[in-house]
């Protein structure tokens, strides 16, 4: 894992949005988890443009929320709404 999550950031998230600290499963937990460290990427490349490998690993989680989303969406509508809202994601 990388020096921006520590261990209780990670359980922080996973309390908030995924119903408990042990619950790391929990699609909510994920996503919120995700959407945590696209946001310090997306930081860390507004100052630094070329480093294509930040890029692509923001890339690649931005496709697994994604498709976590998706799932969420299909399952329960009303939870995916719900964590749009509180995350401040999808404008």
């Amino acid at each position: 894992m990388s020096t921006y999550l520590t261990e209780e950031k990670k359980n922080e998230i996973f309390a908030e949005y995924g119903g408990g600290a042990a619950n790391t499963g929990s699609i909510e937990g994920q996503i919120a988890l995700f959407t945590f460290r696209i946001k310090s990427l997306s930081e860390h490349l507004k100052d630094n443009k070329k480093d294509m490998s930040c890029k692509r690993s923001m890339l690649t989680l931005v496709g697994k929320r994604k498709r976590l989303l998706k799932y969420l969406a299909s399952k329960d509508i009303q939870k995916y709404r719900d964590l749009i809202d509180k995350l401040g994601i999808r404008k």
